[in-house]
């Protein structure tokens, strides 16, 4: 063989072996639809607890970071084991839940993690056989950034729909300020030492109306086509609601959907996210319960100082609280009210509508659907005038004409009086003229159509 003949056949050899590798390479991503169990840095699961392509990730429980918990800024929780109570809206097979530090200014390192069953009526105790413990990239100690979050390794746990979870952690060194979601409408525990395995609960002696670190918990599960995320003020983070009962719109919300899929209706099946947060609001971030200025220079959502800002704006925290939730298919947004009341001036209708628009935007590029919700009355409330009332009626116009969002949800009149619709009826308000009662958290569920639900086409 000649040297030409050699160089064609080596050439030759080498354009197979490119062929082959493209091939695998390819055959490897059209087999991967993303519905493949990751970790939340993308990487493929580690270890075999969980097998792949058993499911899909969806969200079953999530609460928006909101604020640094008062009185935790020097040492956080040392020493200390938090036993966090979420409220599941779809079953699987296989448990991971995500832990931040987004208000923390020291790392927060967390030595031991569980995730189990609440038995039932049983407070902080956990079902008998259900206690799994967490890791972390296979190790059970996290060290989460200040800023940041951490996502477990999954967790083979058979998890029921409509059931209270336990996710307890433990925290030996001083952190500093602790990032909680409060008025959380559930009661949550916490007990002195390494407390995590703890079945009985009797230590867990500390009861508080708040989640701490816990923002999200997602299921591995065939129950579900994906997530329907929740973004939105007090009226969707269930203020009002009855403490432990699961009575938000979004509980309502996802009762609804199991329902009907076990009726066989054509609607779709989803995990319910709510990421709804007291007082916020579309444009500006502020504190808690209190009139702030808007976020200054720096990363959205970020003060002057580098750290987060407290209760951030709907647009400041869609990337993290919509888009990063797990396969998201369609949002819900009932955002605006605060906008309204909170502005020491008369808030200006145009840039409000222009803020949700920007959020719509934002979706679409994410191929998520975006139903938006009309704005409830608050005739009689304090911060009640008639200026103010005018703003939301044009508002709520232009949200009625399409010119906003995919679909609409029209609260305003689903639990509007119809003798005097500036104000909420009397049987679904709670009595201050703003937040609905049980009953009227449960006509905002009812008022949603299902079918607007469906996701867009590829």
């Amino acid at each position: 063989m000649t040297r030409r003949q050699r160089g064609g056949a080596l050439l030759a050899a080498l354009i197979a072996l490119i062929v082959a590798l493209s091939a695998a390479i390819y055959f490897a991503v059209a087999l991967d639809d993303g519905t493949r169990a990751r970790t939340g840095d993308g990487g493929q699961v580690r270890g075999s607890a969980v097998p792949e392509s058993t499911g899909l990730w969806v969200g079953t429980w999530s609460a928006s970071p909101v604020a640094a918990e008062p009185g935790t800024r020097a040492s956080g929780l040392a020493g200390r084991s938090v036993r966090n109570v979420v409220h599941t809206s779809v079953g699987g097979t296989s448990a991971r839940v995500t832990l931040s530090n987004l208000f923390g200014r020291a790392p927060l390192t967390l030595t031991h993690a569980s995730v189990a069953l609440a038995a039932d009526g049983a407070g902080a105790a956990a079902e008998p056989g259900t206690m799994r413990r967490l890791t972390f990239g296979g190790r059970t100690t996290v060290v989460v950034p200040p800023g940041g979050q951490a996502v477990s390794d999954p967790a083979a746990l058979t998890v029921p729909y409509d059931a209270d979870v336990l996710v307890t952690t433990y925290s030996p060194t001083p952190s500093g300020p602790v990032t909680h979601h409060p008025r959380a409408r559930q009661i949550s525990y916490a007990a002195a030492g390494n407390r995590v395995g703890d079945l009985t609960g009797t230590a867990f002696t500390e009861q508080v109306d708040a989640w701490r670190y816990l923002t999200a918990l997602d299921v591995l599960t065939d129950q579900a086509d994906g997530t329907v995320v929740a973004l939105g003020d007090s009226l969707t983070d269930g203020f009002s609601s009855s403490v432990g009962e699961n009575r938000r719109w979004t509980d309502v919300l996802a009762r609804r959907l199991r329902e009907a899929a076990e009726d066989g209706r054509d609607v779709p099946r989803y995990g319910v996210a709510n990421q709804g947060i007291s007082g916020n609001r579309v444009l500006a971030d502020g504190l808690v319960g209190q009139v702030t200025s808007p976020v200054g220079e720096g990363r959205p959502g970020v003060g002057t100082d580098g750290f987060a800002v407290d209760n951030p704006s709907g647009l400041n925290r869609f990337e993290r609280d919509v888009l990063g939730r797990a396969n998201v298919r369609v949002v819900v947004v009932d955002l605006g009210v605060n906008d309204i009341l909170r502005d020491p001036r008369l808030a200006d209708p145009d840039r409000i509508l222009a803020g949700l628009r920007a959020m719509a935007g934002r979706a679409h590029g994410h191929g998520v659907k975006v139903v938006g919700a009309t704005l409830m009355p608050f005739g009689g409330h304090p911060g009640y005038t008639d200026a103010r009332e005018e703003v939301r009626q044009r508002i709520n116009a232009g949200i009625r004409g399409g010119r906003v969002f995919d679909a609409v949800a029209d609260f305003d009149e689903a639990l509007r009086d119809p003798y005097d619709p500036r104000r909420l009826a009397a049987e679904y308000d709670c009595g201050d003229h703003l937040h609905p009662s049980d009953r009227g958290y449960a006509r905002m569920a009812d008022a949603l159509d299902l079918t607007t639900l469906s996701p867009p086409p590829p």
